[in-house]
Formats: C-alpha cells, structure tokens, sequence
C-alpha cells in the first residue's frame, strides 16, 4: 500500500498533489505485477476502484489543472454552506419542494425539501473553484474547462487524454448528480453557479472505458471497470441481492444497503446512491455514514497510546469498562456541527491508557448502532447478511461489541480490502474472464463470523453515558 500524503495549505483546506497520485498510481501497479511474478504482457484487463467526492479541474485542450485535488474532507467552503443554509432562497425551495412531493408523493421530491449543504459537499466546493479561481471560470466560460473525480483523472491521465468520462457509481456519489433522472442536475447547478458544459459523460461501471498508453507500462492494457470506493467494497462482498449489508470501516464507517431497482429518496443521514451499472442492470444503494474511525485510532497510536494497532483488542478486553470514560469523535468536520470537536470526557485520575483506548473502539460500536438503528427504521427491506470490510473490521473487539448491539450476525472475509477485489471483478466480468456472479460468490472467502453473545441491556449503561457526553459537546 503506499498513501498519498495530503497537504494541508490553509487551515481547513485538505488537497492531494495530482502528479504525485498519478506517479504512485502507475508505480503501485507497477509493483503488484512484479511482486505477483507476472508480466504486464499477462494482464488482461484493469479496474479502477477510487476514493469519493475527491475532485479537480483542468483545462480541456492543455490538460493543465487549475489547482490540486481538493479532498473530500476539505472544509474551505464552510462561509459559503453557513450562507446558504441561512438564506431565504433555500427555505423557499424547502417549502416548494415540501408541497410537491406532498401533492405528487415522488420521492424525488424528498431530498430537496431538506436540503442543508455541508462542506462534504461536491457542489459548494466546486462552486467556491468557480467563485475564486479565476482561471478555472473563463477556461468554463470557453467551455474549456474539464472537471473530474479521481477516476476521471486517471483514466485521462492513462488514455494521454483521449478518454474522459466517469462511471455511474462515481457520478451519483458526487451530489452533483441527479440518481433519479441518471443525469447530472441542472437546477442545482443554475442555483450554484455552476457551468454545465465542465461535466464528463457518464458511462457503465463495467465497461471497455478505451487501453492505457501503450507507453506507460509497455503495453496497452484495456481499462474495464471503474468504480467508486464503497460501491466496489459492495461489489467485492458479492451484496448484489436486495437486503444485502455492507460495513466498511476504514478512514470512515459506511453502512450500505443494496435496495435492488428501487432508489430510495435522502432521509436524514441516509443517502441514494447507485451502486453499478452492467448493461440493462441498475442497481442502488442506501448510504449512511460515520466519519472519524481510522482517523481517531490513528492519531490514538501517532500519540502513543498504543503501539500496533493489532494490539487494542487486547487492551480494551483487559478491563471490565471504560470506567465512565467517553470518547467523543470530531477530528473531520461534521455535517450538523462544524464547530465539533474530538474530545475525552470522564477523566479521572485512575484512568489507564486501556481506558482510552476502550472508550476509542466503543464509540464506534456505539456509532454502527445508532446508524444500523435509522437504516432498519427507514429502508423498507428486510435487512439479510451482513458483511465487513477495511482495516479496523481486523479489530475483534469492535467486531464483536457492534453485533452484540445490532443482534445481527456479521461475516468478515478473508480479504478486507474490498474496494480493489470489486474492481477486479467488474473489470474479469467485463472482459470474460469470469462469465457470471455466481461465480464470483464461489470466490468469497470467510475468515470469521461474529454472532451475538451479550444481551443489548449490559451495554445501555455504558451507551446512555456516551449518548450523554456527545449532546454535552455540540457546538463547543
């Protein structure tokens, strides 16, 4: 694994260098091939599995960006989200959307009828680009002016610029992106300020996207499959059937719900999303999301709480409790309170580094079941297997702590890194390496199955503190 390292220019302002990420992309693959024995010669296709709501833009005819890849933790457009959802403009069209979907009951209607932006959002930043880099609107203006999320950068990138395009799983993650007309959303744009003519075409999730340069890695290789993030983690569990769970708790948590051909409308703290488009098949998806959970354990061990993170399990097991000690995340801004912040609370002096650590890996149990609670109240289907993936689903003790507060059964494979394995099935699908998904369901391989074993009353003491102490530190 190598990580692009973020650049933090400004307070608040998170951005990733687009050569760099382009050099260690095109190294990282380099790498595998050669560390697998194989010659590129032998590679049959490639899929591409990339991170979310990351974008850039760039000039069409040059290929030159206007700036770095603003990260989707970027909070530089906080002004412009405080100004918006304090105008009288967004509470008229609450109100007119509100009637609508009252009179019509489209749920398409739903979503803008709450509307609050968040600096998470795609849109304010993109509309804070077109607002201050000056370069970037007359290039626009000309209709000159490219915009893309990480696959699209890269796919221009690999094809010299001959291809540019995105796929649907990508597009509808960005916001911008309208999942129940499947295109990209005028009305917000007009309301935005945002130029129309900077989008890429949109295209399936396993697709002949064109071949890499030839000069790259010696040969051309066909790009197959691109895919974002958590849809390919969804993809890579094989959750393609209606009711099918996927837990990813990586840098954040995401709790996704394959909900089949029907696309459910925004409810608060759940988002539609398309999972995949092969040919004639659409399938969506309901997303909720947790942020801060590898942030927090990570900035646990930078500060030596610990010193591997295989370790913490153990730690956390080693006590009876926290002792009352409760671990409020915020490290990332969040949608509701941008003024959060991470915080102990319930110290004392008997307190050890296992009580910090436990009051860290029961936050986020605590978290999947605040979130797992709205999803069985607002998606209207019968919830089936649940499956784990990303680095701290290797954590036993959250493993088991999170499906004894669900009472629900969750399988964790052999492979967390889903987010590629997904990739590589849309990409073999494609090119006719594997014909179906069933069998690709004979590729799953299950390392562990966490089954309740504690009755969901031992923990509301330990949950009522902890509910206790994140009201205490809003809008600190």
């Amino acid at each position: 694994h190598k990580q692009v390292e973020s650049l933090y220019p400004r307070p608040g302002w998170v951005e990733l260098d687009p050569e760099v990420l382009w050099s260690q992309f095109v190294d990282v693959i380099k790498e595998a091939v050669r560390a697998a024995g194989l010659h590129m010669r032998q590679i049959a296709a490639l899929g591409i599995s990339t991170q979310r709501g990351t974008f850039i833009t760039w000039h069409k005819r040059t290929g030159k960006p206007f700036h770095n890849f603003i990260s989707w933790q970027d909070s530089r457009s906080a002004e412009l989200v405080n100004s918006w959802n304090k105008s009288l403009l967004l509470k008229v069209i609450h109100v007119i959307f509100t009637v609508l979907h009252f009179l019509t009951g489209n749920d398409r209607y739903l979503a803008p009828s709450f509307l609050t932006f968040s600096t998470q959002h795609t849109s304010m930043k993109l509309s804070w680009v077109f607002k201050n880099i000056h370069e970037a609107e007359e290039a626009a203006k000309k209709n000159n002016c490219c915009f893309g999320t990480v696959d699209t950068w890269l796919l221009y990138r690999l094809t010299k610029g001959s291809v540019y395009a995105t796929d649907y799983s990508n597009a509808s993650a960005t916001g911008v992106f309208e999942p129940f007309m499947k295109c990209w959303n005028p009305t917000l744009c007009n309301l935005l300020s945002i130029p129309m003519s900077i989008y890429p075409p949109v295209k399936d999730t396993s697709f002949n996207f064109g071949s890499a340069d030839s000069e790259i890695f010696g040969v051309p290789i066909p790009i197959m499959a691109v895919v974002a993030d958590q849809q390919s983690a969804m993809f890579g569990e094989c959750c393609f059937y209606p009711g099918d769970v996927k837990l990813t708790m990586g840098t954040g948590g995401f709790w996704n719900v394959n909900t089949g051909e029907h696309l459910f409308a925004s409810r608060r703290g759940l988002y539609p999303l398309i999972g995949w488009k092969i040919g004639e098949e659409v399938v969506y998806l309901t997303e909720g999301c947790i942020s801060d959970i590898g942030t927090a354990i990570k900035w646990a061990q930078d500060i030596n709480l610990f010193t591997n993170v295989d370790e913490t399990a153990k730690m956390a097991r080693s006590i009876i409790d926290s002792q009352g000690v409760c671990f409020v995340p915020g490290f990332q801004v969040s949608v509701n309170d941008p003024c959060l912040c991470a915080s102990f609370m319930g110290l004392k002096p008997s307190i050890t580094r296992n009580h910090l650590v436990r009051a860290i890996l029961e936050s986020v149990a605590f978290r999947n079941k605040q979130l797992y609670d709205i999803i069985v109240k607002k998606v209207r289907i019968p919830l089936q297997t649940i499956r784990a993936d990303g680095g701290v689903s290797n954590n036993s003790f959250v493993m088991q702590m999170t499906s004894d507060l669900i009472n629900k059964k969750i399988e964790k494979p052999a492979n967390t890194d889903m987010s590629s394995l997904g990739a590589a099935f849309l990409a073999g699908l494609a090119s006719g390496f594997w014909t179906d998904k069933e069998q690709l369901k004979k590729l799953r391989q299950i390392e562990a199955v966490f089954e309740p074993q504690k009755d969901l009353e031992e923990y509301k003491p330990a949950m009522d503190t902890w509910l206790q102490a994140m009201k205490h530190s809003l809008h600190w």
